[in-house]
Formats: structure tokens, sequence, C-alpha cells
């Protein structure tokens, strides 16, 4: 995979926007902490994710340039709330109440779990399924785990296995 540059002054607004929250946390927790280490290796339609014994987090450059500000206000919290939960609560459930009490009351940030940034620049191929009810729209990897025999698909509304689509 080509990897993609963040222009510089991309990265300045994420440090930032990171250092900015992180200094919220840190006054309201009553807690120095550490700054994470940022990259831009997170690849696919995942804007982001946290790395939680590294103190890391990754974020996926394509989405990140095509949405700037929008991403820098949603996925920079978000991931950093995974980071802040870890380091208060231990191992928890991801989107639990430990992390949105992260999101809302600490960064003052919607505890949104998914991003709503279109992702048709970073999606891989797609393969058509169907059911008794409705098309569906699998990814390379969930269809080579059908043709290898080691997974199979069922619809949430109808319960039958999905199918390759006829064309």
């Amino acid at each position: 995979m080509k990897s993609v540059r963040v222009p510089l002054s991309l990265q300045q607004a994420v440090m930032r926007t990171m250092r900015q929250k992180l200094a919220q946390a840190s006054d309201f927790l009553q807690v120095t902490f550490p700054e994470p280490e940022i990259n831009y290796r997170q690849r696919g339609t995942i804007a982001g994710s946290a790395r939680l014994q590294q103190w890391e987090i990754r974020l996926n450059p394509v989405l990140l340039i095509e949405n700037q500000q929008a991403f820098i206000d949603e996925v920079i919290p978000h991931e950093l709330a995974h980071l802040l939960a870890y380091h208060q609560f231990g191992k928890v459930a991801p989107h639990g109440k430990e992390w949105r009490f992260i999101m809302e009351v600490v960064l003052k940030v919607p505890a949104n779990r998914t991003h709503q940034f279109s992702v048709h620049s970073v999606r891989s191929q797609i393969f058509n399924y169907s059911c008794r009810c409705q098309q569906h729209e699998l990814t390379i990897r969930q269809h080579n785990k059908i043709l290898k025999g080691k997974s199979c698909y069922i619809c949430r509304q109808c319960g039958e296995k999905l199918e390759p689509a006829k064309k």
C-alpha cells in the first residue's frame, strides 16, 4: 500500500487538539498524563485506533486529509478517551461507561462510537451477496473467508445464510 503524506499544517492541528484535550483531562482528573505517540498508519475505513499498551494513536491519513477539522474534532478525542479510560480504569469495554464518561464529562465531546465520514476513497473491492430480504455488501476479506470455507454470514433480519448475488 502506498503511504499518504499528511501535510505538516494538518499534523500540527492534530497535535494542538491532542495536547489541548490531554491538558483538559489532566486538569479535570488531577493526573499528569504522558503524551501519546501519534502516527498516520491506520488503513481501511477505520478513522483511528488506540493502542493501549503502547500509548499510541493511529490515524487514517486519507480520512484525515479528506475531513480535516471534523476528523480532528471527533477522532482525536475519541481515541484519546480510549487511552485515558485505560489509564484510569484499566481494561474496560471499548465504548463502555468509563469511555463515555471520559468523552462526555471530561473531554466535553459527544460519545459517538463510529464516524460518519465518506469511506468511498478508502474502501476496497466490494462483493454483493443476498439473502431472502435484502442485498449485502461484503469486503474482500469476508468474501475470501467464505471462499475458503472459514466463515459463513447470516442476515440479521431474516436469519438466512448469505449467498453470492446473481448478476
